[in-house]
């Protein structure tokens, strides 16, 4: 079994319509190659942010050609989350809850 790296790929492409990728998405999630995991996107702007698992680089260029999708950079990347680096990740979060409870009672 080869060992498998994130990746993130960028996709704009204004000519595609909101449908198309929807119709990519159904189709992507059931490949045996690579995992899409999520995509980050903005339906306005039409670019998404897609964070997938694959071997390497190349298969996920191959995965794409066979689709029609274009991409803009696809990029090994390591993920970090916020509770490694803050100390107080919990006490921050529940502060920042409460706050924002705060706000919303004052309108």
């Amino acid at each position: 079994m080869r060992k498998m790296k994130n990746f993130m790929v960028v996709h704009q492409d204004p000519q595609v319509s909101w449908e198309k990728v929807e119709e990519n998405w159904s189709r992507m999630v059931d490949l045996e190659t690579a995992t899409w995991l999520r995509t980050y996107f903005n339906v306005d702007e039409k670019v998404r942010y897609c964070l997938w698992r694959a071997p390497d680089k190349e298969t996920l260029e191959t995965i794409f050609a066979d689709f029609k999708v274009s991409w803009e950079s696809i990029m090994n990347v390591k993920e970090t989350i916020p509770d490694i680096w803050a100390r107080e990740y919990q006490a921050q979060m529940e502060a920042e809850e409460k706050r924002e409870i705060a706000e919303s009672r004052e309108m």
